[in-house]
């Protein structure tokens, strides 16, 4: 099974951005409902936080990655 790490590092570049923004517009709409009190699972705000983050990591690495390799050539 791989992890979330891997199976984002396969991903491209627009992509990983695409699934930022998704994934940041569900973490605000959960707080909204949290806020509201409408929100069940509370959890679900802690694993989108975490999830965007794995993401950023990701995206990262993947552009200095790209700078690197810009630098050597």
């Amino acid at each position: 099974m791989k992890t979330t790490q891997q199976k984002l590092s396969q991903k491209l570049l627009k992509e990983l951005k695409e699934l930022e923004k998704e994934k940041r517009m569900e973490l605000f709409t959960a707080r909204m409902k949290h806020y509201s009190g409408q929100l069940m699972d509370v959890s679900q705000l802690k694993k989108l936080k975490k999830e965007v983050a794995a993401i950023l990591t990701v995206i990262h690495q993947k552009e200095n990655e790209e700078q690197s390799s810009a630098h050597n050539s």
